[in-house]
Parts: C-alpha cells; structure tokens; sequence
C-alpha cells in the first residue's frame, strides 16, 4: 500500500547515488550497518547520520541531516515510528528526492505529508530486500 513497484524502482535506480541512513552508527549488530553495506555494494554513496556522528563505511558521519554539507538523494530511515515523521520533515526541508522508511517504520500522516510536498515515498520496506530483486 504504502510502497509500489514503480515507486521503489524509481527510487533504487533512478533517485541517485546519494543516500543519507538515519540512525546508522557503528554498531555492526544493528541492520542499519547491514543495509548500509548493501547499498554500497550497489553502488550508493551511504551517509550515515546519527547522533554520535561517526564515520561508518569510510563514509563521515553526521548529526543531522541538516549538517550534511551537500545534496542528498534519498533519506533511509532507520528510528522508531514515533520519531520518523520529524525525519521525513527534515528530509523534505532538505531538498532530498526521497524518503525511504525502513522495515516496521510506520507513520501514514509522515507519508502522506512527505508525498503532497512532492517527494517519492516507501514505508515499510528494506531497499536492501528491494534492489537486488530488481529485473536488469
């Protein structure tokens, strides 16, 4: 519902190479780490933003998606549902081309908000799932 193919298709392979993941850290266990690794494998460039600010992939980090100094494709989230709708109003303010919620991050009015300011949109769903299952 909250996530067609078009929509993820366009996203994962014409949405750019940038890609900002909210809550990234160090933490290996976390699958923020893992998705990370995938997307790099697929050619993304991964920023990680998190408190803590720490490099994660020989990417650096940042705080915030406000302190990232350049444009960013697409805004990958990795936070409880309650904090994700502030995120995908960071992103949107951001100037990003996308807001991609992660696995069990829900918030309807978040995606309907971030859609009506003209962003594409996914909930509920792993890119890192999605990209290698697309056709050539």
């Amino acid at each position: 519902m909250y996530a067609d193919d078009e929509t993820i298709r366009r996203i994962l392979r014409d949405g750019g190479d940038t890609w900002a993941v909210v809550g990234l850290s160090g933490n290996r266990s976390r699958a923020a780490y893992r998705v990370a690794e995938v997307l790099q494998r697929f050619g993304k460039r991964v920023v990680p933003v998190h408190p803590k600010a720490e490099p994660v992939h020989g990417e650096e980090g940042y705080a915030s998606l406000a302190d990232i100094p350049f444009p960013v494709d697409v805004v990958d989230v990795f936070v409880n549902s309650d904090l994700a709708g502030a995120v995908a109003d960071e992103a949107v303010a951001a100037g990003a081309g996308a807001v991609w919620f992660q696995l069990g991050v829900i918030d309807t009015e978040a995606y309907d908000r971030t859609r009506a300011a003209g962003l594409d949109m996914v909930m509920d769903r792993c890119p890192a799932i999605e990209i290698p299952a697309l056709p050539s």
